[in-house]
């Protein structure tokens, strides 16, 4: 029996949810990513840092998310963007980066959990496989006391 996780791109993003309930529902947190990604289109506010004794501009969620729209792998929080091109034919990512990546392309959330998909990074030509096998080992941090 196929296991798959879809949501619509319709749906409204949840809201007053706990830390229990977005990372340790029966999804494992992948909604969330989803809709994580969903709010980075309308994040515009680009951070600055402290490199090399200059000020440096980061890229807005916003940039980001355009640059995914456009079938980049940009670099997240999760295993799954790449730099560059890689020596190996095939990189693992998470199903959460997948997950985030689908929020960012404004696209439905449309996993099988049961199948790798492999997405092409439209910028640098690098594969990634997205597997539940190759997620198995993420886990967010642990709830802080008192939350």
């Amino acid at each position: 029996m196929q296991r798959r996780l879809f949501r619509s791109i319709n749906e409204p993003i949840r809201e007053g949810l706990s830390w229990y309930e977005l990372w340790k529902g029966p999804d494992s947190g992948l909604i969330w990513c989803w809709e994580r990604g969903r709010q980075y289109q309308t994040e515009t506010t680009a951070e600055w840092v402290w490199r090399r004794g200059k000020h440096v501009r980061l890229e807005s969620p916003a940039e980001r998310a355009a640059r995914a729209a456009n079938g980049e792998l940009v670099l997240d929080g999760w295993r799954g963007g790449v730099k560059e091109k890689l020596k190996v034919p095939v990189k693992a990512g998470t199903l959460s980066y997948l997950a985030t990546w689908l929020g960012m392309r404004n696209e439905d959330l449309d996993i099988d959990l049961d199948e790798a998909r492999i997405v092409v990074c439209s910028r640098t030509g690098q594969a990634v496989a997205f597997s539940a096998a190759s997620s198995s080992e993420e886990d967010p941090e642990e709830v802080p006391d008192g939350e």
